[in-house]
């Protein structure tokens, strides 16, 4: 089973390589860290801060492919947590059909941020982070 979370904080320092997004569980008050790279922080605060490029960035560029093709993005999950990484999968609805894709959770996020994407984490994450 697994729980609707929202992205609660992004937390980037220009000081250090590894930002922090902390999610946090919509119905409750479970919340937790996920270490992300500089490049995932700052293309999800554009994306929350609506900032246009006048050319598409790499989430951009997957965001009109999947469009391209029919697809919505329908959550995203984040579904096993191994060694201390965190493992996610996009759920991409497409002609009736739902295509799971493995996915970085800072990637997914950065993907489903700008449309609203429901963010859900599996249970037994949620009981190791805790």
């Amino acid at each position: 089973m697994s729980v609707q979370m929202e992205l609660h904080k992004i937390i980037i320092s220009e000081m250090q390589d590894q930002q922090i997004i902390v999610l946090k569980e919509v119905d409750g008050e479970r919340k937790f860290p996920i270490v992300i790279g500089s490049g995932e922080a700052y293309a999800i605060d554009r994306r929350l801060k609506g900032i246009v490029h006048p050319r598409p960035l790499t989430h951009d560029l997957l965001a009109s492919v999947i469009e391209a093709m029919g697809g919505v993005i329908d959550r995203i999950e984040i579904n096993n947590l191994q060694d201390h990484t965190f493992f996610a999968r996009i759920h991409i609805r497409q002609n009736g059909s739902v295509h799971k894709v493995d996915s970085r959770p800072s990637d997914a996020i950065a993907l489903g941020v700008a449309t609203s994407v429901p963010i859900y984490v599996a249970e037994h994450v949620l009981g190791e982070v805790s």
